[in-house]
């Protein structure tokens, strides 16, 4: 390396960081949001609860009356910092830096219903005041992100990569809640079945919280577990099918 010239330390993007990214995005609890403060220019983070939109997509819900709500409805340029410290040097684990524009959500409008919908798995007791009259769901636009996987394992990544464009959006956003309340009912020895097997989660009356294109979401209580399909779906209609191959996977492997 010449002198003078500063080593590169972004390495390149693969499909093990893309999964990684996705799977920070799709598990998120909460993260820290950076917002610009409307009255001097500087950044200003806040703790927010976040879910995701069917592509993948960060939803948060805000109430009117916060700093960060003041913020991005003077400049909805933001960012998002998600990922668990966990045991240990919080510096050694992963976490994802989202660029993001923000836009609210209109309650009048197609979307919210499912947005709505969605968050609400995540985060049940947000029931209590999701429909107050000062709260409102914000869609997080990526622009591009940072993944750290951990000391020497960064990766920059873009739209295209953090978001799933597929064919079986449209379809899924009226199949979802059916097939995801039929699961929880029905099937709740599928769902432990498919935390311990594929996720090698801990066994528990776990609930499933969302279906994409790309896989699932499970919770039981404040832990989350995301599970990618072996294929991503094209329709609605192969959630099913795909569903009943994983238990009988799942239940094989945990069975030998």
């Amino acid at each position: 390396m010449s002198e003078g010239k500063s080593k590169d330390v972004i390495l390149e993007t693969d499909a093990d960081a893309i999964r990684l990214a996705k799977t920070l995005l799709r598990a998120a609890r909460f993260g820290a949001l950076a917002t610009i403060d409307p009255d001097d220019g500087a950044p200003f983070a806040t703790r927010v609860a976040t879910a995701t939109d069917l592509d993948g997509a960060p939803l948060i819900l805000v109430s009117g009356l916060s700093a960060h709500t003041r913020g991005l409805e003077a400049d909805p340029r933001c960012s998002l910092l998600i990922g668990e410290p966990g045991k240990g040097d919080p510096l050694a684990h992963p976490r994802l830096s989202i660029k993001t524009s923000a836009s609210r959500v209109e309650r009048e409008s197609k979307a919210h219903e499912h947005v709505r919908r969605r968050y609400l798995s995540r985060h049940p007791k947000a029931k209590l005041y999701v429909d107050f009259p000062d709260f409102s769901i914000y869609r997080l636009e990526p622009q591009q992100a940072l993944l750290n996987g951990g000391f020497a394992r960064a990766y920059r990544l873009f739209r295209s990569e953090l978001l799933t464009n597929s064919a079986a959006l449209d379809s899924l956003a009226g199949s979802e809640a059916g097939a995801i309340a039929h699961m929880n009912k029905d099937h709740a020895d599928a769902l432990e079945n498919y935390a311990r097997h594929f996720a090698r989660a801990p066994s528990g009356k776990w609930q499933l919280t969302g279906i994409d294109p790309d896989g699932i979401d499970l919770a039981l209580g404040d832990e989350t577990c995301r599970i990618f399909f072996k294929s991503p779906l094209s329709d609605a209609s192969q959630i099913r099918p795909t569903l009943v191959a994983m238990a009988k996977e799942a239940r094989m492997g945990i069975a030998s």
